[in-house]
């Protein structure tokens, strides 16, 4: 039996979607004989049984086609698909994934309805692959990295199918939905088009051959740092052979853009990431990326977000930055790294009360009382009932980390582990903002001390600015309860979601890409994960 032609579609193909220049895909349309159309049905209910979510919508559709229709709606669906096949890789997408030879030779080689009906299943199995992948990301984070607690805004198969099925829109205006609309999504993928442009002509040059260099010395170490300073776009074009003021200027920049301390000497931790070369700065742009994906959802018109690599706590209004203050975070050990999810903050106290949590009280103060029953002073013992006793009555080394059976609790003051003022947004983990006694610690550029909670280093400022939403003079409001001495508990008339989050790279609205040390080591599980899944960066060097 002869078919009718389809369609036919001729597009661009890249080098790493399709080997050649363009592609003709002619696909055989069954009959309207009611033996090809049952046939074609026939087939698509066999293909779709393997996977619930194909299943529920074909059958709630009556397996009806979303891409081997032969009318103009079906070619511009196809045409769409294609197109975001092509156009994955610059979303840090591996082209791979979604085998577009593949799927071309399959179309080519349909011949009989029941050869349509599997080319209609493959290219929605395939529509699905690629929609989680540009909407929520490849990865499960959970499972790559057990701190990463976020609930990821997963769309089921069927949800996805049967949307892009009803949109009214044109087709391509679906995927183009998909991805991230925050201004750091665009960011990112502008600041990795531009570094793979980089790449591909030499990177940033020569790495500098010196181990520091300060203002005043000259010479090839010298230019060989004003050469790369001008490829990374930190200074301008200039012929100066001498360490003088605009390389100094360029290089506080750099350090301003890498979390180091901006004295614009090139020392030895600045000038060894001066010499990191761009094939080591975009697997942190991909991974960046990839976590812009696990967080598409709206943030809030005014949200909080907390950046554990860059030690830092904002307050974001409308995706400006309002507030900022330096923050301590988790350290680095295991049940002490700060976790990443989202929730909101729904009160703050001011004057505190320090609940010891359990972990704490066994495993660091109970030692210390069993040594000695006057150790930790500061803080009170209390039994079940919520009544205090007297540590005269306690035999502490009658328990042990298991059966010990009191609760410690530190009173308001200015030495509380708390400081004078937190911020609630209660969750799972135990983790909240809050201020701390431990000033000095902030001076550090890595600031990864607590037990997992994030401290601020202006609490103060933190709450004025939250309370301004909602008193007409947050600051004598604030002090007043504080001045009190008494534990006092203000509500958010509205919750702000707080986000906690942790990028080694990020590109501000303002200025260059901002890069951080991987201090947990998070990004670089993430990235061997991404590099599992196909992703890879050019073959070209920098």
């Amino acid at each position: 039996m002869t078919f009718a032609a389809l369609m036919t579609t001729t597009f661009r193909a890249r080098r790493a979607v399709l080997p050649a220049v363009a592609a003709l895909m002619i696909l055989a349309a069954p009959p309207s004989a009611t033996a090809g159309v049952t046939a074609f049905k026939q087939a698509v209910a066999e293909g779709a049984a393997r996977a619930d979510g194909l299943a529920a919508h074909y059958r709630a559709t009556g397996f009806e086609p979303i891409w081997t229709a032969q009318d103009d709606l079906g070619r511009a669906r196809r045409q769409a698909l294609m197109q975001a096949i092509e156009d994955a890789p610059s979303h840090g997408l591996p082209a791979s994934r979604y085998d577009a030879p593949g799927l071309m030779a399959m179309m080519r080689a349909a011949r009989t309805p029941r050869d349509l009906g599997a080319v209609e299943i493959e290219m929605s199995r395939i529509f699905i692959r690629l929609a989680h992948d540009l909407h929520t990301g490849m990865l499960t984070p959970s499972k790559v990295v057990a701190d990463i607690v976020r609930e990821i805004p997963v769309r089921s198969d069927e949800d996805l199918l049967s949307s892009f099925a009803s949109d009214q829109g044109p087709p391509a205006g679906f995927f183009r939905a998909l991805t991230p609309k925050s201004g750091e999504y665009a960011r990112l993928l502008r600041a990795k088009t531009q570094l793979e442009g980089l790449l591909a002509t030499g990177g940033w040059g020569p790495a500098v051959p010196a181990a520091s260099l300060a203002p005043g010395q000259s010479g090839p170490a010298v230019v060989a740092l004003r050469n790369r300073l001008m490829r990374m776009g930190y200074l301008d074009r200039t012929a100066t052979g001498t360490y003088d003021i605009s390389i100094q200027q360029a290089v506080q920049q750099f350090q301003s853009a890498h979390g180091l301390v901006a004295d614009g000497t090139a020392g030895s931790d600045t000038m060894a990431e001066i010499n990191k070369p761009i094939s080591e700065r975009l697997p942190m742009i991909h991974v960046a990326m990839e976590r812009e994906r696990w967080l598409n959802k709206p943030r809030g018109d005014r949200h909080i977000l907390v950046n554990l690599a860059d030690f830092t706590a904002r307050i974001m209004d409308h995706d400006r930055l309002t507030f900022e203050t330096r923050a301590v975070i988790g350290k680095d050990a295991s049940g002490q790294r700060s976790p990443e999810f989202s929730d909101e903050m729904e009160y703050m106290e001011i004057n505190p009360v320090w609940n010891v949590p359990r972990s704490i009280t066994v495993k660091e103060y109970l030692p210390q009382m069993q040594r000695n029953r006057g150790a930790v002073s500061h803080l009170k013992l209390y039994n079940s009932r919520g009544q205090q006793v007297s540590r005269a009555n306690v035999n502490f080394n009658a328990y042990t980390a298991r059966t010990f059976p009191f609760d410690l609790k530190q009173p308001p003051s200015n030495r509380n582990a708390l400081g004078l003022v937190k911020f609630m947004f209660p969750n799972k983990y135990n983790i909240y903002l809050h201020d701390t006694p431990s000033k000095n610690l902030f001076n550090r550029n890595v600031r990864a001390f607590s037990h997992g909670c994030i401290r601020l280093q202006r609490p103060f400022d933190f709450a004025y600015e939250l309370l301004s939403r909602q008193e007409a003079e947050p600051k004598p409001y604030f002090d007043r309860i504080l001045n009190s001495g008494r534990q006092t508990r203000v509500n958010m008339q509205e919750h702000v979601p707080v986000h906690i989050i942790y990028r080694t790279a990020t590109a501000p609205a303002k200025g260059p890409v901002q890069y951080r040390p991987d201090i947990y080591g998070r990004d670089g599980l993430i990235w061997d994960a991404l590099q599992k899944v196909g992703v890879s960066l050019p073959a070209v060097q920098g």
